[in-house]
């Protein structure tokens, strides 16, 4: 009988690692296990209390120190990606009552485009920490970089949705003299300041996602081809969420079938999010998992709200408060996903060795 460690009498090296090898290859490890004693007790690197050539592994980053320095911004940006889809899907809507008669769903929803826009300017500068950065922004057309490209799509979006809104008081001003003409003129150039913004409505509302997926982080990085159609889909649930909350019901029909085209579109593609792999972690639990699973529970009640509640005002308030709850959760959702896989090395490094592992595997082929 040898003693724990020890081959054969005169067994070879080299034919007691084999052996070893053998043991560990069979489908039950030879009735052992890796890290365990017969015994039962513990024994980190052991084989039947033989030590293993090599220990097990256990992923561990650089220093225990995140991989990715995950980004600075703060929650000001959640909330400026919340108001570029609200101007985005209000503008929208603004432009269909305007083309279809609905005379206080255009109004509304001119204003409400006006002010959303106003605040997510906000936002943006206030992140920036200077209001000159942004004005920098504009010295230059770089195609390559969503922010340079988004920065033009709000300077563009602004104005018209500015212009669109003043004319609504066009009504208050004098029909005579200079103001009276004024008042003439407002209307038209309205409608075509707010088809304007309406055209660039859909830009606005999905290149924040094309911006978040354009970094290194994670589970943004990742969720490339499915971001900008999930942050389109809240965009038009909270154009469709606001209309109804400041609409009458007997002009809110557009706005319910926008809250429906929305939750199918954004649904569809959260639900790609969630099976992307080991980055989808993030959008199942910790905070963006909480934030996401809150924003589905008042979307669906949102939307059952806005069917059933054709004729009742409070019904349909309530379901617009509703909308643009989940609108919020699901933008603050996100980013807190993306900011938990930057800081947590597993969803950097597992992913790029699954990847080369796969081209190994394409390349033996």
């Amino acid at each position: 009988m040898t003693a724990p460690g020890r081959g054969l009498p005169g067994e070879p090296a080299g034919e007691r690692f084999r052996r070893l090898r053998d043991r560990l290859d069979h489908p039950n490890g030879g009735g052992l296990r890796r890290g365990v004693r017969r015994g039962g007790g513990p024994g980190p690197g052991l084989v039947d209390g033989e030590p293993l050539p090599v220990p097990p592994a256990a992923f561990a980053s650089y220093y225990g120190r995140p991989i990715l320095k995950a980004p600075v911004w703060r929650h000001d940006i959640p909330a400026y990606l919340f108001c570029g889809g609200l101007a985005a899907g209000t503008a929208l809507l603004a432009a269909g009552g305007d083309l279809t008669g609905r005379v206080v769903l255009r109004r509304a929803n001119r204003l409400v485009a006006l002010g959303a826009v106003g605040a997510g300017v906000y936002f943006l500068i206030n992140d920036l920490g200077r209001p000159a950065r942004f004005h920098h922004m504009l010295r230059m057309v770089k195609p390559t970089s969503p922010l340079s490209i988004g920065t033009w799509i709000l300077a563009g979006f602004g104005p018209a949705a500015g212009v669109a809104a003043v004319s609504e008081l066009a009504p208050v001003l004098p029909r005579h003299g200079i103001p009276g003409l004024v008042g003439r003129l407002m209307p038209p150039v309205g409608r075509a300041a707010g088809l304007v913004s309406a055209a660039a409505a859909p830009a606005l509302a999905t290149y924040t996602g094309v911006l978040l997926a354009n970094t290194a982080v994670p589970s943004w990085h990742d969720a490339y081809p499915h971001l900008p159609a999930m942050f389109a889909g809240s965009a038009l649930v909270a154009g469709g969420g606001a209309a109804l909350l400041t609409a009458p019901t007997g002009q809110a029909d557009p706005a319910r079938r926008l809250v429906v085209a929305g939750a199918v579109l954004e649904r569809l593609a959260e639900y790609r999010v969630r099976r992307m792999g080991l980055t989808a972690e993030p959008y199942r639990r910790g905070p963006g998992g909480r934030l996401l699973a809150a924003g589905r529970l008042l979307l669906a009640a949102g939307t059952a709200g806005a069917l059933l509640g054709r004729r009742s005002r409070t019904v349909s308030a309530l379901s617009g408060v509703a909308l643009l709850a989940a609108s919020v959760l699901t933008r603050f959702g996100v980013f807190e996903a993306g900011i938990a896989s930057a800081r947590d090395p597993r969803y950097t490094v597992l992913p790029q060795r699954q990847r080369l592992a796969n081209r190994g595997r394409g390349a033996g082929a």
